[in-house]
């Protein structure tokens, strides 16, 4: 019974990570910094989205990577239905793939590594599965290759200064890929201490050791 709680308890706070995410992301930074404008490089849910890693990185210590796997698997399925009701089918493909896939390298980088000092798993598997997480979800949204998934954004395209302050110019989907990977990188940097605070309370059942060379 405690497993079946504990397991819909990381379901519904992943599901509320995605949830909230859809939401923020539809709200860019204020102000600027060096002249450089944050809403033109981030929203809101680079900031929240981060959580998704914690969430399956504590499901992971504590039940193994079989029942971390069923947790992104609810969360992949969250994120398709709400993106496909909030945006384009081009930005729902790119999405759940890139929530799906990222989660996935963290399950399987956190399994090499929780053996070793208790910060390497969570933050290796995080900023591991955010830089495959923002090249995907990028690359199938916005590059022309992609363009099969669904029609170009034109303002996506269109070449600006990158990180809007650089002399050197590229699309503006490549500055928004490097301030949403930036934030991703200091967020699994400062998600350390709960996941840190959290290890005495979230303590892994006898069988996730076993479980993680499944």
């Amino acid at each position: 019974m405690l497993i079946n709680r504990t397991f819909f308890v990381y379901i519904a706070l992943m599901t509320l990570v995605v949830v909230a995410s859809n939401i923020l992301v539809q709200y860019p930074l204020p102000g600027s910094i060096a002249g450089m404008q944050l809403g033109d490089l981030l929203t809101w849910g680079a900031f929240s989205y981060p959580f998704a890693f914690l969430v399956t990185d504590l499901t992971n210590r504590q039940f193994g990577p079989r029942i971390a796997r069923r947790v992104v698997v609810a969360g992949f399925i969250v994120a398709i239905l709400l993106s496909f009701v909030a945006a384009t089918p081009r930005i729902a493909i790119a999405s759940g793939s890139a929530f799906l896939f990222g989660q996935l390298l963290d399950i399987s980088v956190f399994n090499r590594l929780r053996r070793q000092s208790w910060w390497h798993a969570p933050l290796a598997g995080s900023l591991i599965g955010s830089a495959l997480d923002t090249a995907m979800f990028f690359s199938f949204a916005f590059a022309p290759f992609f363009v099969f998934f669904g029609p170009n954004d034109s303002f996506a395209l269109e070449t600006a200064p990158l990180l809007g302050v650089l002399t050197a110019e590229a699309p503006r989907w490549i500055s928004w890929a490097i301030g949403d990977l930036s934030v991703k990188i200091l967020c699994g940097l400062v998600l350390l201490l709960p996941y840190g605070a959290l290890m005495s309370v979230v303590k892994p059942m006898p069988a996730a050791e076993a479980k993680a060379s499944a």
